[in-house]
Parts: C-alpha cells; structure tokens; sequence
C-alpha cells in the first residue's frame, strides 16, 4: 500500500483543498490545488491528489485535450473500450477532444498528477464498482 506520508514525501506542488467543487463528479475523496491559468482563460493546471480508491466520472473534454503527469502514488486511466492503464510517477498521458475516460487511485494507493487542461469537460456517469475492479485486476503498466 502506498500512504500518503510516502507520496507527500515526494510532491513539489501543494495538495490543496478537500476537491468540494467537484466531489459530484468524483467516487471518493480528491484535493485539487489550482496551479495556474492561461491569459484567455482556456488553459489551467492543477495538482490533483486522489485518496485510494478514488477516480472520478467517465468523462470527455469538449473543447479542448487534456495531459496528465503523474508525480506519484499508483493509479489508474482508461479510455472507453480500452484496457486500463496502470500508472506510476514519471508517467504522461495524453487525452484528445472527445475521447471518453477516466482516471483515479488505485484502491491500495495514492494518486497524484497535475493535470493541464485546455476548454470544456462534460462529465458522464460515474465508474462502477465492477468496471473499477476489473481495471484493477487487468491494468497493464507501460
């Protein structure tokens, strides 16, 4: 199991604040820190920080892409119809406009990453506790 004092160990950027604006749309507890927005107000990154078991809704960026860079803990991605990813700190992830997704800790671990983000996001239903498990148990590392 990864603990938090091990992943807090490593972090550069703050964890932030309990996740509240978007609890909604997470299964679990996440912290969001708001690190920085583009002039046009398009672009913005933050440092999201998942507790085990945490993931957050299938959902798609609008209008714009998405890029994740892990910095620690151990988590998960997956885009619909496709195998789930396990991640570990060092990782990237690249998400086009209109790919259907996910991404959270896994259920022993931490989860860190900054997430850059460029237009809109529409957030659908949440991961259920089967697709969950069963991208646990068949995650396969890069």
């Amino acid at each position: 199991m990864v603990k938090y004092q091990e992943v807090k160990d490593g972090i550069i950027f703050p964890r932030g604040s309990k996740n509240d604006a978007y609890a909604a749309v997470f299964t679990g507890q996440s912290y969001l820190e708001a690190l920085a927005s583009a002039p046009n107000g398009r672009e913005h990154v933050g440092n999201v920080t998942f507790e085990p078991g945490c993931r957050n809704h299938w959902h798609v960026h609008t209008e714009g892409y998405q890029i994740l860079l892990v910095t620690g803990g151990e988590g998960l991605y997956q885009e619909e119809g496709k195998p789930a990813r396990l991640l570990h700190p060092g990782d990237v992830v690249v998400t086009d406009k209109g790919v259907k997704h996910w991404h959270g800790a896994t259920k022993d671990a931490w989860f860190v990453h900054l997430a850059i983000t460029s237009g809109a996001s529409e957030f659908l239903e949440a991961v259920t506790d089967q697709e969950y498990s069963y991208a646990q148990e068949t995650a396969k590392a890069d």
